[in-house]
C-alpha cells in the first residue's frame, strides 16, 4: 500500500491570478501543472515522462498538495505501467492545452486509485478557451507546440486585437508557462515539439476510461492498433478531424473523443473488458451508457454515427427531446386517391360535354382532335396501366406514359379549360388524377419550368380553374374541386414534384388559395380531400426537417420564405379542427398535419408558439375529445389512436 498525492503547481508563478481578469474577463487562478507522488517518487509529463524526488523538480515547491487516497497496487506493477505509458506520453505529443501533464496525471491517478484529478485542473483549458481572449490565443499556443514548416514565421498575438489588450504581457505569460512546462527535462530533441492534431484523450486503463465515459454527455472511444493494423492508420486522420470538428474542446458543445492503443500491454485488459476482438472498433456512449458500436474503417458510417450521437445528446430543436410516440408513429407516406373509375363512363361523359359545347376556340386543337386524343392514346395508356376497375396498384410493374402522349393530352386539356365551363371539366381532371400515380408523369411535370407554355403545364391549367370553382354554386363545380384536391394529393407521390409545388412561390400560393377555403367547405368529402392535401404538404416538410436534423441541423436559409406561409396554413388547420363536427377521420388528418407543421418548425418560438397561444389551439384540440354542441358523436372522438394523437399534440406541441 502506498499513499497517492497530487502536487499542483502554477506555471505562471502567480501572473495568471493577478492578470487573468484584466486579460480574459474571467478569474483564472493559475495555469496548472500537476504531478503524481507515489512510492516515494514524483512523476510528471513534459518532454516525456520524468521522475524525481518529491518537491525536487524544476517547478519547486507545489502550490497545493491533494491527498488522492491509497493504491492497492505494488511498485513493480506501477513501474510496468509507466514503461508502457512512455510509448504514449512522448515529447512530441505535448501540448499546453490538449495533451499535457494533467492528462498524464489523470491517467496515473485513475490507474492507481480509480479516481480522477480535481475538475478545477481538468476544466482549465475549457474555461480559458471559452473567453474571447483564449479563443484568439489558440492559434498562438498551437504554433508554440507544433513542429514548424521550414521558413514559417511563428505566430504571435495580433497587436491591437480587441481580444489581446496587451500583446507583450500575453507573450510574457505564455512564455513563462511554456518554459516551466518544458524546462528541467532529461530529454531534448533539439526541435520544437509537434502537437497531436486533435483534442483526443489517450487512455490506457479502466479507471480513467470509466471517468471519461461518466464525465462526458457524449463520448466516442476508438480501440486501435496503429503498429500492426493498416486500417487503423488509415482511419486515424479521419478520426482526428472529427474530433476537431465535433469535439467539446474550446467551450464548444460536442462529443469527447478517446483513443485506446490495444497494442500497449496496459490497455489490453481494458480492451478485453469491452470485448474488443478487432481493430479499429469505435464505441459510442450517451450519458455514460454504451449505445452503439462500429467495427472497421468506414469513414461515412463513422461520421454518421458521430452525428447521430450528437443529435441525441444535444437535440437541435426543443421538440426533439419530447416523447411523442403517437406523432412518431405517423407515416410520412402521402395520402393517395387510387380508386380507378369506369373509364368508358368517364370518357362518354367528357365527350358529351365537348359535343354539347357550341363555341370552340379558333386556335389550338379542334373538337375532333381533342376527342381523338382522349379516346385514343390517353385511354389506351390508362387502360393498359389500370386494366380493371378497383384500386390502382402503385407497386406493380405498369406501363408509363410517353412524352408525346402527355404533350398532346396537356394541349387538349388546356383547350378544354378555355372552351368548357368548370363543371364540365371534372372527368378530364379525374383521368389526370390517376396519371399522377405514374412516376413518369410526375417526373415529366417536375421538369417543366416557369417559362414553359401554359398549354404544356397541366397544373397551371387545372388548379386556377379549381380556385374559380370555389365561388360557383353548381354541383359540377363541387365535383371539380374535389377531383383537383385529390389530383394534388397524388402529385405528392413523387418527392421531386412535391418539392416543386411547395418551394415554387406561384404554385404554392395557388395551392394555398385552394386549400384554405376547402378545409372549411360544407361538403364532407371536399374537407376530407383538403385535409389529406394538408397532411401531404406537412409530411414533405417533416421528412425534410427530420433528414436535416439527422445530418446536423435544419438549414434555416431554406426555411425563411416558408415561415409566414406556414403561419397562414396552421391558422387555417386549427380553425378547420375547431369547426369540424362530423368526421373523426378529417380531425385525424388535420391534427396529424398540425403535428408535422409544428414538431420541427425552425421558427417555432418566434412564429408558431405565439400564434398557438392566440388561437387557443390547446383548448380547441382538447374540445374534440369531449364533444359538445353540434358534434356528431356526443362524447367526442372515439377511436383510441386518434384520441392519443390529439392529446399529444395539444399537451406537448401546443402547450
Amino acid at each position: 500500500m502506498s499513499s497517492v498525492k497530487l502536487y499542483v503547481y502554477d506555471l505562471t508563478n502567480g501572473m495568471a491570478k493577478q492578470l487573468s481578469m484584466q486579460l480574459t474577463g474571467k478569474q483564472i487562478d493559475g495555469i496548472w501543472h500537476t504531478s503524481v507522488v507515489v512510492f516515494g517518487k514524483e512523476i510528471f509529463y513534459g518532454q516525456g515522462i520524468l521522475m524525481t524526488q518529491p518537491g525536487r523538480s524544476h517547478h519547486g515547491q507545489p502550490l497545493q498538495v491533494i491527498d488522492m487516497g491509497e493504491t492497492a497496487l505494488d511498485q513493480d506493477t506501477f513501474n510496468d505501467y509507466l514503461a508502457e505509458m512512455r510509448t504514449h506520453y512522448t515529447a512530441d505529443k505535448y501540448h499546453l492545452l490538449d495533451f499535457n501533464c494533467n492528462s498524464f496525471t489523470d491517467d496515473c491517478i485513475g490507474f492507481l486509485t480509480g479516481n480522477s484529478i480535481p475538475s478545477f485542473v481538468k476544466d482549465l483549458p475549457t474555461d480559458f478557451l471559452s473567453t474571447p481572449f483564449g479563443d484568439a490565443l489558440r492559434p498562438t499556443i498551437d504554433a508554440m507546440f507544433r513542429r514548424p514548416t521550414p521558413g514559417a514565421v511563428p505566430l504571435a498575438p495580433a497587436a491591437g486585437s480587441s481580444s489581446s489588450p496587451d500583446p507583450q504581457l500575453t507573450a510574457s505569460i505564455l512564455q513563462s508557462a511554456t518554459s516551466q512546462a518544458e524546462a528541467g527535462t532529461s530529454v531534448n530533441t533539439g526541435q520544437p515539439s509537434s502537437s497531436i492534431t486533435a483534442p483526443i484523450h489517450m487512455i490506457t486503463n479502466s479507471a480513467t476510461f470509466n471517468n471519461f465515459v461518466r464525465n462526458n454527455k457524449a463520448a466516442v472511444a476508438l480501440f486501435t492498433a496503429p503498429k500492426t493494423c493498416p486500417p487503423c492508420r488509415m482511419i486515424e486522420p479521419v478520426y482526428e478531424r472529427l474530433a476537431e470538428e465535433k469535439g467539446s474542446h474550446g467551450g464548444k458543445q460536442g462529443a469527447a473523443f478517446a483513443t485506446i492503443d490495444t497494442d500497449a500491454g496496459v490497455s489490453r485488459a481494458l480492451s478485453a473488458e469491452w470485448g474488443i476482438r478487432a481493430t479499429p472498433t469505435f464505441i459510442f456512449f450517451l450519458n455514460g451508457k454504451k449505445i452503439d458500436e462500429l467495427k472497421g474503417a468506414n469513414q461515412t458510417e463513422l461520421r454518421s454515427q458521430v452525428d447521430l450521437l450528437l443529435f441525441q445528446a444535444f437535440p437541435p430543436h426543443p421538440h426533439t427531446s419530447l416523447s411523442l410516440p403517437s406523432v412518431q408513429a405517423l407515416s410520412l407516406n402521402p395520402i393517395l386517391f387510387t380508386q380507378v373509375p369506369a373509364f368508358d363512363a368517364v370518357l362518354s361523359k367528357q365527350i358529351g360535354f365537348i359535343d354539347t359545347q357550341e363555341s370552340w376556340p379558333s386556335s389550338g386543337p379542334t373538337k375532333d382532335q381533342v376527342k381523338v386524343t382522349i379516346s385514343g392514346d390517353v385511354m389506351a395508356y390508362l387502360k393498359a396501366r389500370y386494366p380493371s376497375s378497383g384500386t390502382a396498384d402503385s407497386k406493380a410493374k405498369l406501363p408509363s406514359a410517353e412524352t408525346d402522349v402527355l404533350t398532346s393530352w396537356t394541349q387538349a386539356t388546356a383547350i378544354m379549360s378555355l372552351a368548357l365551363p368548370i363543371e364540365s371539366l371534372f372527368p378530364i381532371a379525374d383521368l389526370w388524377r390517376l396519371a399522377f400515380l405514374d412516376p413518369a408523369v410526375c417526373t415529366w411535370s417536375a421538369t417543366l419550368t416557369p417559362n414553359s407554355p401554359p398549354s404544356f403545364d397541366v397544373i397551371n391549367t387545372l388548379l386556377p380553374k379549381a380556385i374559380l370553382a370555389l365561388d360557383s354554386p353548381a354541383k359540377g363545380a363541387r365535383n371539380y374541386i374535389l377531383i383537383v384536391l385529390r389530383l394534388l394529393c397524388n402529385m405528392f407521390s413523387n418527392l421531386t414534384l412535391a418539392h416543386k409545388i411547395i418551394r415554387a412561390h406561384t404554385l404554392r400560393d395557388q395551392l394555398t388559395v385552394l386549400l384554405i377555403p376547402s378545409l372549411l367547405h360544407n361538403d364532407a368529402m371536399v374537407r376530407t380531400a383538403s385535409a389529406s392535401l394538408a397532411f401531404n404538404v406537412a409530411a414533405v416538410l417533416q421528412k425534410d426537417r427530420v433528414d436535416g436534423v439527422r445530418s446536423g441541423g435544419i438549414q434555416l436559409d431554406n426555411e425563411e420564405d416558408l415561415a409566414d406561409w406556414e403561419v397562414e396554413v396552421v391558422t387555417a388547420v386549427i380553425e378547420a379542427v375547431d369547426r369540424e363536427k362530423e368526421s373523426e377521420e378529417v380531425v385525424h388528418r388535420l391534427v396529424a398535419s398540425l403535428a408535422f407543421f409544428l414538431r420541427l418548425a425552425p421558427f417555432y418560438e418566434s412564429h408558431a408558439k405565439p400564434l398557438l397561444e392566440v388561437l387557443q389551439s390547446r383548448q380547441t384540440l382538447r374540445s374534440k375529445l369531449s364533444g359538445g354542441e353540434g358534434w356528431k358523436v356526443e362524447n367526442g372522438i372515439q377511436k383510441k389512436d386518434i384520441r392519443k394523437l390529439v392529446e399529444e399534440v395539444a399537451d406537448k406541441l401546443c402547450a
